[in-house]
């Protein structure tokens, strides 16, 4: 059960609109793994890195901490049935096929807004969840527009006004 102070930081943060990803690895056998995550952003241009965390009660921990690398696909609009099915516990999450050798032979989308292939640079303990700090090895940049989470629920990004 969560605290006080842990409800209210978890209604805040979802208030701050975040990108959706489904982040993927292949371990030492062979075996895909992956996961949705919103918690993805930029950590240096020089060298550049990139994280995305994790929480340790995944499924998907142990295969992701002990990687040598991992792909981050950035979903676009079109594609949130993708996160929803990465986020799903105790299925075979690439058994829609949806997901192709891509950069550093990672499983990837075709069509995704983008892609930042990584090799592990660190894995860093936070508390409940594992940050994953990635070495940018190789970028894709597609032409679709982001799928977004905000507010508990898949968003899209709506250009502001100018004042």
């Amino acid at each position: 059960m969560l605290s006080t102070e842990q409800v209210i930081l978890t209604a805040a943060m979802s208030r701050v609109p975040g990108p959706v990803t489904v982040v993927t690895t292949i371990d030492a056998e062979g075996r895909r793994w992956g996961f949705t995550a919103s918690s993805f952003s930029s950590v240096s241009l020089d060298p550049p890195l990139v994280l995305v965390c994790l929480d340790k009660k995944a499924s998907t921990h142990g295969a992701f901490t002990a990687a040598g690398r991992f792909l981050v696909n950035v979903l676009a609009q079109e594609q949130a049935g993708i996160a929803r099915v990465f986020a799903t516990s105790g299925i075979d999450r690439f058994a829609a096929g949806e997901m192709e050798p891509c950069e550093l032979g990672l499983p990837g989308l075709a069509e995704p807004c983008a892609r930042v292939a990584c090799s592990m640079y660190r894995v860093v303990d936070a508390g409940d969840h594992s940050i994953l700090i990635g070495h940018v090895e190789a970028t894709h940049v597609g032409d679709r527009l982001p799928l977004v989470y905000c507010d508990r629920t898949f968003a899209y990004p709506a250009n502001a006004p100018a004042r």
